[in-house]
């Protein structure tokens, strides 16, 4: 009950920050489209400074082995959503773009600092093994639903600036390198951004659309309803009675952060894919804005109900 309580209060003020954005767009003081900046901030410099600071762990055999656990099963649970969205694609008629929007959670830019207020930062380093198995998989198979075309470009993975950040840090970990000096204090202070980067880019997007259209649409409410509800029942359900949360040390703590990664909102991510490849990018950002505002509510639930 604790956590879910300190969730409630964390998603509660990264809402206030994207209420923020929303009311200097609509207050004419900025423009949606003045995101860019912040969203290059984000990417090149905030993100990978966050997660090169969430490596900075003492090294131990626990952490080792809930690390490659909490990887093994989100390459599971990747997995099973991709195999699920497809058998429900035809009875609901899912585009390739919603069942992307479906699969694909925003984990990269709410689960840093979600996880570290709510448990500590010494735990933000179990939820880089579900981004960095979604990186790989948004970049490859993700990109290709969105494109459709069946071809994976692994370049893209290779070259993704955050999925580079993951293996450095992961490299400096198990080396035992620590940052130290200006370069430790540089990661902290802005990796700390990240949460409230994103929030106030999602408000300022906000700010900018038609509202009333976006909450009129029904598909936008299905997806929505798959990516926070359908899909989450069912991660939390296998998380809850997965044997290996008592197998190992602090397993049922390791799993929450994963199930944290799971239930975020729609990726971020398949709006920029949507843009590039000329695939209906206002519905895939409808879904992105709704979803997020609808977290608030069923991101605690879950968690309460995975406590039970």
């Amino acid at each position: 009950m604790e956590i879910t309580l300190l969730l409630i209060q964390k998603i509660s003020s990264l809402f206030l920050i994207m209420a923020i954005g929303f009311a200097l767009v609509r207050a004419k003081l900025l423009k949606s489209t003045d995101t860019k900046p912040i969203s290059v901030l984000t990417v090149y410099a905030i993100a990978p400074c966050a997660i090169l600071s969430a490596y900075q762990v003492e090294l131990t055999q626990d952490v080792i082995i809930g690390f490659f656990t909490a990887m093994g099963v989100s390459v599971l649970l990747m997995i099973g959503q991709v195999l699920i969205t497809k058998l429900i694609a035809i009875p609901l008629h899912l585009t390739s773009l919603e069942r992307a929007c479906s699969i694909y959670s925003n984990c990269g830019n709410l689960i840093i600092p979600l996880v570290g207020f709510c448990l500590g930062d010494e735990w933000v380093i179990y939820s880089l093994a579900y981004m960095s198995v979604m990186t790989a998989m948004i970049w490859t198979h993700g990109k290709s639903l969105i494109k459709e075309q069946r071809e994976w470009d692994f370049r893209s993975i290779i070259t993704n600036l955050n999925l580079i950040a993951i293996v450095l840090g992961f490299v400096m970990f198990v080396l035992n390198i620590r940052l130290v000096g200006p370069l430790a204090v540089l990661a902290t202070d802005l990796g700390s951004f990240l949460g409230p980067a994103c929030m106030l880019t999602a408000g300022m997007i906000v700010g900018g659309m038609s509202l009333k259209g976006v909450f009129a649409n029904k598909r936008v409410w299905l997806v929505t309803f798959i990516r926070l509800i359908f899909i989450p029942a069912l991660a939390t359900l296998a998380l809850k009675f997965c044997p290996l949360a008592t197998l190992i040390p602090n397993g049922q703590s390791i799993f929450l952060v994963t199930l944290l990664a799971i239930i975020t909102p729609s990726a971020s991510n398949t709006v920029q894919l949507a843009v590039l490849y000329d695939k209906d990018a206002d519905h895939a950002s409808a879904i992105n804005v709704v979803s997020t505002l609808m977290c608030i509510v069923t991101m605690p639930l879950w968690v309460a109900v995975y406590y039970l």
